[in-house]
Order: structure tokens, then C-alpha cells, then sequence
């Protein structure tokens, strides 16, 4: 019989004990809405605000409902309007674009390199020739372009950045961590995330008008003192009385969860970049494939790995696909003709004005697998996730 991997590859990390302790003594409370007319700063949102900025080293963090919601109020509060252009990645997952259609924008989809990170020549050209003002980028499944060259651009275009930080909490450029490049860094609390909370986002600045539009717009009424990384009430006095309330505020409930788990990024960085660095030294050493180069100057935290598979006709690879997925290793193809799962591409998104997959990107994806890397991955486990890849890429080229 086949040798087969036994572990779900789609596994979460688990939630800690004291996480599940918070959590429990917030539904025994009742305080599950972060605000109330006695509650002070005290709430769990409000330390969970305070504790992630500190870790990041930011002034101001604001806790919202999801990673989309984060992106959608950074985008509103830097200054974006219905009608503007928005640059983002070709390749990224549909919440990026979703939180452009969400703010009434036009998406301008810059085209991605095979290592996966956004072209920067590109960029210029895009930038140039749509005029647009700001920038939502994607560090795509925790691929970090050259952000010294890429916010050297973006300043001398008057481009305003807004970081995606889903696949990147914890990780750094040249030593500084990715969300604190751009006017906003937006991270994600979802279940397959470093952080683990089922949902939730953090908009991160040092931006105090950004800061008090996102507490205000995310639904805090007028108990915005209610938050401890938060500007003054000057600040608030600018904008409180015209800011809508768009109810996207996150739950003590969902902060109770995540607080025990910033503490527990770093031991998490290291076991994934581990098993990253073992399947990635193994996965090399197929013929065939290839993996994306990573910088010297990128420190990734990376809870999943991707390669590229040449010389492959369509359906010897949807077949390699298949005899995987039956082994227990289940890949996905975001170079699929329809959408799957969590994957689609910038093709497929029919609510864009010009929906399109760019040619360079296109190519990119044509063949691109991409695997979870769960914490309970072992040592045996990758040499086992290789084999089976070995094996069934040559069962598909008829070796």
C-alpha cells in the first residue's frame, strides 16, 4: 500500500489553555461586547489593542471583526474615495480586492514575480499610468518584496501604503516587521493564522487621524476612551461628530482568545520556519521543481510553503493534484480555470471593472502549488510530504 500522510495538513493552531481560560471567564461574565457604560480600558479588546502595539511598536492599534474589515477602514480612513484607483497585487486572496470594491474603488492589478512578491517595475508603471494614490499590498502567503526599494517608490509617487499583514505577523524586513512600513499595517485573527481567534483583524498606525476615524467608524459611540492604544481627545474632537458608525468592532470574547497568543509568535516563528526550511531543502531537491528565492533581508514567519512545477501539460498536473490530495498532501492550485476553496485569481473576480489575470502573473500561477505548514507537522512528517510529492511528480511525467 501507498504510504500515506495521516496529518491534516489544514489543521489550526490549537488555542492555549489560558486562552480558553479567558474565554470561559468572559462568558461567565457576560462582557462580551467590548464596551460598556463601567467597563473602563480594562477590556479585553482594549489590552489586546495595547499589548499588540507595544509588540509591534506602533503608537495606535485598532481591534476590528476581520482582516477584510481592516483593510476596507485603512483603506477609508488614508483617504480613499468611491471612483479612486487603488494599486494591489494580481495575486492574493479575495479579501484584498474585496475591501477596494468594498470602499467603492477601482482596482489597478499590478502584475507578481515568480517569487511571488509584487513586480516593482511594475508598480511604477502602473502607478504612472492610472494615477492612483495609494497602495494595498499583499505579502502573499508571507512573501515580502524589497520594502526599502518599494517604499522609496511609493514616497517619490505620493503613493500611501496600506500593508496586508495576514501571512506576515511576526515577520520583518531587514529587521524592521512588516505593518509598520505603510500609513496602516492590517493583520488577521482568523483560524489558519498566526494567531488563531477563529476571526478578527488589528489595524496598527502611527497615524493618530487614521487611529480615531477606524475606532470611530469600527462602532465605538462615543466610548472611545474606552481604548488604551488611542489618540487624544483632540483628535477625537476632529472627528467624532462625522464619522459613521459601521459596526465592525471585535468582541471580548474573540480578544480573550488571542492575547495568550502573542506571546506565543515567536516559539510558533521558530517551528514553522523549521519545518519551512526542512520541506523546502527537500521539495529543492526534486527535479522540476522550484521554489521561490527568499532575501537575506527577509525574516518570514512561514506557515506555509509554495514551488513551482515545470514541464507539466494541464492534465498530468491536475492528475499529480489528485494522486496527492489521495496520499494525504493536499495542494492547491491557484492557477485553477475556476475558483477553489479559499483560492481564486484576479481572473476570476467578475465584480472587478476588468477582470483579468496580468500575462506575467498568469504565468506565475500556471503551475503553482501551494501546501499548509501546521504546527504539528513533524521532521518525519516533511520527509514523508516529499516523498510522496516525488513520487507522484514522476508517476506523472510517465517515470
Amino acid at each position: 500500500m501507498a504510504e500515506r500522510l495521516t496529518l491534516d495538513l489544514s489543521a489550526p493552531p490549537s488555542i492555549p489553555e489560558d486562552g480558553i481560560a479567558a474565554a470561559e471567564a468572559v462568558l461567565r461574565s457576560g462582557w462580551t461586547h467590548r464596551y460598556g457604560e463601567t467597563l473602563g480600558d480594562a477590556s479585553e479588546a482594549a489590552l489586546l489593542e495595547a499589548e499588540f502595539a507595544a509588540h509591534l511598536g506602533t503608537r495606535y492599534c485598532v481591534a476590528v471583526n476581520s482582516c477584510g474589515s481592516a483593510m476596507y477602514l485603512a483603506l477609508l480612513c488614508t483617504g480613499v474615495r468611491p471612483g479612486d484607483r487603488v494599486l494591489m497585487n494580481a495575486f492574493t486572496l479575495a479579501p484584498v480586492p474585496g475591501a477596494v470594491a468594498h470602499a467603492g474603488a477601482e482596482h489597478v492589478l499590478v502584475e507578481v514575480t515568480p517569487d511571488l512578491v509584487i513586480d516593482l517595475d511594475d508598480l511604477v508603471r502602473k502607478a504612472q499610468a492610472s494615477g492612483a494614490r495609494h497602495l494595498l499590498l499583499s505579502h502573499m502567503r508571507g512573501h515580502i518584496a524589497d520594502m526599502t526599494r518599494l517604499m522609496a517608490i511609493c514616497d517619490d509617487l505620493g503613493v500611501a501604503v496600506i500593508e496586508d499583514c495576514a501571512h506576515t505577523m511576526g515577520a520583518r524586513w531587514a529587521g524592521r516587521p512588516t505593518g509598520t512600513f505603510g500609513q496602516a499595517g492590517c493583520f488577521s485573527l482568523q483560524a489558519y493564522k498566526h494567531v488563531n481567534a477563529g476571526e478578527g483583524g488589528l489595524i496598527a498606525t502611527d497615524d493618530e487621524d487614521v487611529a480615531a476615524r477606524a475606532i470611530l467608524h469600527s462602532g465605538s459611540y462615543m466610548l472611545y476612551r474606552q481604548h488604551r492604544a488611542r489618540p487624544s481627545d483632540e483628535v477625537f474632537a476632529r472627528w467624532k461628530d462625522v464619522t459613521p458608525n459601521y459596526s465592525m468592532r471585535m468582541s471580548n470574547l474573540v480578544a480573550a482568545v488571542a492575547r495568550p497568543q502573542i506571546g506565543l509568535l515567536a516559539e510558533r516563528a521558530r517551528i514553522w520556519n523549521d519545518r519551512y526550511g526542512r520541506l523546502a531543502g527537500l521539495l529543492r531537491a526534486i527535479p522540476g521543481l522550484r521554489l521561490p528565492h527568499r532575501p537575506q533581508e527577509e525574516e518570514f514567519v512561514q506557515s506555509s510553503i509554495q514551488f513551482a512545477v515545470a514541464d507539466l501539460e494541464e492534465a498530468a498536473f491536475t492528475s499529480f493534484l489528485a494522486r496527492c490530495r489521495a496520499r494525504g498532501v493536499y495542494l492547491k492550485w491557484f492557477g485553477a480555470r475556476e475558483a477553489e476553496g479559499y483560492t481564486s485569481v484576479s481572473g476570476q473576480w467578475r465584480y472587478l471593472a476588468d477582470p483579468h489575470t496580468p500575462p506575467g502573473t498568469a504565468k506565475v500561477l500556471e503551475r503553482l502549488c501551494d501546501m499548509r505548514i501546521p504546527l504539528a507537522l513533524t521532521e518525519a512528517d516533511c520527509e514523508t510530504v516529499a516523498r510522496i510529492v516525488a513520487e507522484e511528480l514522476a508517476a506523472a511525467k510517465g517515470g
